[in-house]
């Protein structure tokens, strides 16, 4: 199956490793650490041109996503379970 993620952007949901609100980018230093980390290691792709309202994360990249973490988690729970 697949999740859209915004844009033109949709990834295997079996690539999914976490989806976070982008709030925890600034009230976690570890989180700051790792997206900073991802920029730097050019995995860190934004989506679209619109303001980013979460943090997805899969085995290969870190995505900047327009679309809410509450609505890509609800796109992803309704995925079959493995």
């Amino acid at each position: 199956m697949y999740i859209h993620l915004g844009g033109e952007k949709i990834i295997r949901s079996s690539e999914l490793i976490a989806i976070f609100d982008i709030s925890i980018e600034k009230s976690s230093k570890l989180s700051k650490q790792f997206v900073a980390s991802a920029r730097l290691n050019k995995t860190l792709e934004t989506i679209g041109e619109e303001e980013a309202k979460s943090i997805v994360v899969t085995r290969d990249v870190v995505y900047y996503s327009p679309i809410s973490s509450s609505t890509l988690k609800k796109r992803a729970r309704i995925l079959p379970e493995m």
